[in-house]
């Protein structure tokens, strides 16, 4: 018995880092994905840093990705940029890439 409940709590472990970091590789695309906006918007510096933290924060709105690619995708359109949605979900998809490698990089 007392094996069983070792491998139980090795899988629940495993689960809970595993999610932890899905959640930082997510908040980090977001993050990436909030600079690429803002450079394609014109905002740099600190304007840019905090507008990073808005598109993170839109995530917490509801699960999945929409609520990012809403939020993304409305900024755009409110400043007159022709940024097509196949373009925004493909910034996103290429960002989570980046941004996995990126917190890899930083557990290693």
């Amino acid at each position: 018995m007392n094996q069983f409940s070792d491998r139980e709590k090795a899988f629940e472990a495993k689960f809970v880092h595993d999610e932890e970091l899905q959640f930082k590789v997510g908040a980090r695309r977001n993050k990436l994905l909030g600079l690429w906006a803002a450079e394609l918007m014109g905002i740099e510096g600190d304007d840019a840093a905090s507008y990073a933290v808005e598109v993170v924060k839109s995530d917490f709105e509801e699960a999945g990705d929409e609520d990012v690619y809403r939020k993304v995708k409305g900024d755009l359109d409110a400043k007159h940029l022709d940024i097509s949605e196949h373009r925004v979900r493909k910034a996103m998809e290429d960002l989570m890439g980046e941004a996995r490698t990126q917190i890899m990089n930083e557990i290693s």
